[in-house]
């Protein structure tokens, strides 16, 4: 197949670019990685009657920490982020989570702000926004916002941008010093996406848990932090005992939807199955390094 004809457009300046998406009153798409979009006009799901290409734009791929942030530009390539020592070293679930997206020819082209206004429910580094509090800075004619991730993700495919908005920048908080991480997957081969993913983020404090995030891919229709599966583990420490409620309760909490991969039924069942192998693999990854 071949897609629909278009306009296309080069821009140099982010500038550039939103006084195009403007023009064309939402009838235009941003061209990032392409790994979701170009195959989508293929097959005429998508006929967007213009392309604004933002792989000229200078400075939109930087990566740089100050202030406690780390600031990732939009069109920072997923296997330049998966390479870079700044994002191992301040962000390592974020440096996990690439090994799980996709493949290599994929993640060579895919960018991570295209992952995420992309906001496939099954992709992972939308769950890695959610389970680290981040956020994305966006820009559009009228100037710039920051939203964040609670507030982006609406449902599959869908997010709150205007249609005049580009993502130009990808925040997420340092991950501290200690912090215990992990992430738990199910998939039908390597490189799919995930039919459910867990995300775990722990900060252990003796015998106790004084931060717990959980996070969700795969699962329902957009990603999800498992607030109240959290608490669990911040109120009751990470036993065995506690570690099973937690898992029960993430169960609990989730909306699963059917498809063709696997039923409601069956993604409730991985969900408490892989946050308790996460909340467990963050642990025994977090006493293997404290122990050298």
């Amino acid at each position: 197949m071949k897609p629909a004809k278009f306009d296309y457009y080069r821009p140099g300046t982010i500038d550039e670019a939103v006084v195009i998406l403007e023009r064309y009153e939402g009838d235009a798409r941003v061209l990032a990685g392409g790994q979701s979009l170009v195959p989508m006009m293929n097959f005429r799901l998508a006929t967007p009657a213009a392309i604004v290409d933002l792989n000229h734009i200078p400075r939109l791929s930087d990566i740089a920490a100050a202030d406690g942030v780390v600031r990732i530009g939009a069109m920072a390539r997923q296997r330049q982020i998966e390479f870079a020592p700044l994002v191992a070293e301040r962000l390592p679930l974020l440096h996990e989570a690439l090994r799980w997206v996709g493949h290599l020819p994929t993640r060579t082209r895919g960018t991570i702000g295209g992952s995420i206004a992309n906001a496939d429910p099954a992709a992972e580094i939308p769950m890695v926004l959610q389970v680290l509090g981040g956020e994305v800075v966006v820009r559009d004619l009228q100037g710039g916002r920051r939203i964040g991730a609670p507030d982006l993700f609406l449902g599959p495919l869908t997010t709150s941008l205007e249609p005049s908005e580009i993502i130009t920048e990808v925040r997420f908080p340092v991950m501290p010093p200690g912090t215990a991480f992990a992430i738990e997957e199910f998939a039908r081969r390597k490189g799919d996406f995930a039919i459910a993913a867990i995300a775990a983020v722990l900060v252990p404090e003796g015998e106790r848990c004084r931060v717990a995030r959980l996070a969700t891919a795969g699962v329902g229709p957009v990603p999800v932090r498992l607030r109240e599966a959290e608490a669990i583990l911040e109120e009751r420490g990470l036993g065995e005992a506690a570690v099973g409620a937690a898992a029960e309760k993430a169960a609990e909490l989730v909306e699963p939807m059917s498809d063709h991969n696997a039923s409601a039924d069956y993604r409730r069942h991985l969900t408490g199955v892989l946050t308790r192998r996460a909340v467990l693999k963050a642990i025994k990854d977090h006493q293997h390094a404290a122990t050298g």
